[in-house]
């Protein structure tokens, strides 16, 4: 592994509490229940944007940030807290996680979700079509192009991929039903160079199912936990990534 400075935050963790957790974690089989249990810990950890540090020639420093976190970095932490047993497996699964090959760098970081889909097939597998067979849409888009021709990442080649998604008009009853306790879901952009605009984590609750994600509310953002149908109302629709 090539030597990357490092910046490290744990928040209300330490090392010793983290292994803790993660050895309770490890006892759950189920890839999807360990996600649920161990996305529960982060409820109420405040947002924060752009704690991740790099950019087009700028050095690119591995972070941890338990502090706060954003949509993309709340589920990073969670799928690489999911594969360890100790902090020091989820610092190098975290590497695994975010970037391609586990290489530090700001070019072969995840910048859209469907990276994951791309880069990790190993760890995550695109469910999308089963949720709603025959109900699915997919679209040709080139990430990273906006309207005017200018990049949403600068120093990241456009990538042409097809996304399928489920429309959110299919999510009845039955779609809803084929969504898994937590089942990683992108809440789909209209905007031609954009994947998704929102990330978050499925969970089944007793009465609904819930959306648990990082929200970047105004003055009030944490990771919390939403009616799903409510929170995507308007908008395209949702691509589903399952934990392997």
């Amino acid at each position: 592994m090539q030597s990357v400075s490092e910046i490290i935050d744990l928040g209300k963790w330490t090392e010793a509490s983290l292994d803790k957790l993660l050895r309770s974690a490890s006892a759950i089989p189920d890839a999807g229940e360990r996600v649920a249990f161990l996305s529960e810990r982060f409820l109420g950890t405040p947002y924060g944007a752009h704690t991740l540090a790099g950019g087009p020639g700028r050095h690119e420093a591995f972070v941890v940030n338990l502090r706060t976190v954003d949509c993309f970095t709340f589920i990073d932490y969670v799928e690489a807290l999911r594969h360890s047993s100790s902090f020091r497996d989820f610092k190098e699964n975290l590497r695994r996680v975010r970037y391609r090959s586990g290489v530090v760098h700001y070019e072969t970081r995840n910048h859209f979700f469907s990276d994951w889909r791309e880069q990790n097939s190993g760890l995550v597998e695109d469910v999308t079509e089963g949720i709603a067979p025959g109900g699915c849409v997919r679209v040709l888009k080139e990430l990273n192009r906006r309207s005017d021709g200018s990049p949403f990442v600068p120093g990241i080649p456009l990538k042409r991929r097809e996304i399928t998604l489920v429309p959110t008009g299919a999510l009845d009853g039955e779609a809803l039903a084929r969504l898994w306790n937590g089942d990683y879901v992108g809440v789909c952009s209209t905007d031609e160079g954009l994947d998704v605009s929102h990330v978050g984590i499925i969970i089944r609750g007793p009465q609904a199912v819930l959306l648990r994600h990082a929200s970047s509310r105004e003055g009030t953002g944490v990771v919390l936990d939403e009616e799903l149908l409510t929170y995507i109302a308007g908008v395209p629709g949702l691509t589903v990534l399952r934990p392997s």
